[in-house]
């Protein structure tokens, strides 16, 4: 291709990891990511044009290019389930899910009824997702509106893509969280309409789980998600024995856990599940032909001790998967520690000898089939051309022991692994986004 207007360009040239319609790696030595400053009716910067530096070079002969020698540039990272108000009670230990909800998560959560609060927590949260290279974030706020006005209101001030929404549960909760179920679907209703689609914002219709919504929230839920038909859905499923236990309890008509979201109209295109560990493979099934995803918390599920994701079940029945911290339940924002957990869940899990993940099999789940689990693919995840400039720099050198271990990789698998063995924040030599217009329409 060739630019209309050169000088608007900018090229940034260091190593590149990129990803085709597979999932594959491409990878280039030295390579070049051109990039377009937003025009008119475009509400961010986007890939001009991608590829071997030298080749690439010869098309774009006046271009200003940033160098950074010896990094590699890959896409930014995509966190497909996180708590921002569990932010302060991350490493909390607790017995399992369910008693850990109950002595952390509600008490942390209902001083999200103060704006104030709100504010300072969502400022230092998009702070830790930028310094550890995550640039597209799924999130859950709490059962207070004003929580959602604040993450998004500072996501917007940052530039950033970013789905939330305001948790409903309106029942088996304590006060402080619990919410009134004709109130909270108007409430819901009001935030889609003053958020959704706003910049690089989207809305999330976000029961908290079955045990903690009523059947009539649970339906009113669905009705607004047929209402918005390009807002998020995100909750949780089958995380662990008690909680799977309780929702056939609470719903004994429901075939399964799944079944009680599938009835009232939740599992589509764009909806998120959290966990996913203790589903059959019927389940499965109906999430890969409704086009539902499963968002894998190694870190948390390891940590409450909740079970393994079953990789090779998700793998034989299609069923859609990409990577999630879970913070605070998670025990770290790193993608590189997500990933390592999975590795080890991987290994360890359902399968006699083990599931080895691919190095570049795990960094595409937490990338660009994250994206086409949210419905964008082509727009973040992946350094492809058209797609928004949300991208990372890696230092491969920076420390010690990763700066040794990397010298000696004689592969792109063996590079992307040491990464993800020895790495965490401190190989973010930077984190680009794809900075919008001011005069970008809503």
């Amino acid at each position: 291709m060739t630019a209309s207007n050169p000088a608007a360009l900018q090229g940034y040239r260091g190593a590149l990891l990129r990803f085709d319609a597979g999932g594959r790696p491409i990878h280039e030595s030295d390579g070049l990511l051109v990039v377009r400053p937003p025009s008119p009716g475009q509400r961010c910067a986007s890939i001009a044009d991608v590829g071997d530096y030298a080749t690439l070079r010869t098309r774009y002969p006046q271009l200003a290019v940033t160098h950074w020698p010896g990094k590699l540039i890959a896409p930014g990272f995509i966190d497909l389930h996180i708590h921002y108000p569990q932010t302060d009670i991350i490493g909390a230990p607790a017995d399992g899910l369910l008693p850990w909800l109950e002595n952390y998560t509600f008490p942390a959560e209902r001083a999200f009824a103060d704006f104030a609060h709100a504010q300072s927590v969502a400022q230092f949260f998009l702070d830790e997702l930028l310094r550890q290279g995550v640039t597209t974030a799924l999130v859950f706020s709490t059962s207070h509106p004003q929580s959602v006005d604040a993450l998004f209101s500072a996501a917007l001030a940052r530039g950033l893509r970013l789905v939330t929404g305001k948790v409903l549960q309106d029942r088996h909760s304590p006060d402080g969280v619990r919410d009134a179920t004709a109130q909270s679907l108007r409430d819901t209703q009001a935030l889609i309409e003053r958020w959704h689609n706003k910049a690089r914002l989207g809305y999330a219709i976000t029961p908290r789980f079955a045990p903690t919504s009523s059947p009539q929230q649970l339906e009113g839920a669905g009705a607004l998600a047929a209402r918005f038909p390009d807002t998020w859905i995100q909750s949780h499923v089958a995380e662990n024995h008690d909680e799977v236990r309780w929702v056939q309890q609470l719903y004994p008509a429901a075939r399964s856990y799944l079944d009680v979201y599938v009835r009232a109209g939740l599992v589509r295109e764009r909806a998120i599940y959290a966990h996913c560990i203790h589903l059959d493979d019927e389940d499965r099934a109906e999430m890969r032909v409704r086009q539902a995803a499963a968002a894998v918390s190694p870190t948390s599920n390891l940590f409450l001790g909740s079970g393994f994701f079953d990789f090779a079940a998700a793998e034989r029945t299609g069923m859609p998967w990409g990577l999630a911290s879970d913070v605070g339940g998670g025990t770290s924002f790193s993608p590189f520690h997500t990933m390592l957990a999975a590795y080890y869940v991987g290994r360890e899990g359902h399968t006699k000898q083990g599931l080895s993940l691919q190095p570049s099999q795990l960094w595409w789940h937490h990338t660009g089939a994250a994206a086409r689990a949210l419905g964008l693919e082509g727009v973040v995840g992946n350094l492809q051309v058209g797609a928004e400039a949300d991208f990372v720099v890696l230092d491969p050198q920076a420390t010690p022991l990763l700066a040794r271990r990397t010298a000696r990789a004689q592969s792109l698998e063996e590079l992307l692994f040491a990464l993800i063995v020895l790495g965490d924040d401190r190989v973010i030599a930077h984190t680009q986004i794809a900075t919008p217009r001011t005069d970008a329409p809503d």
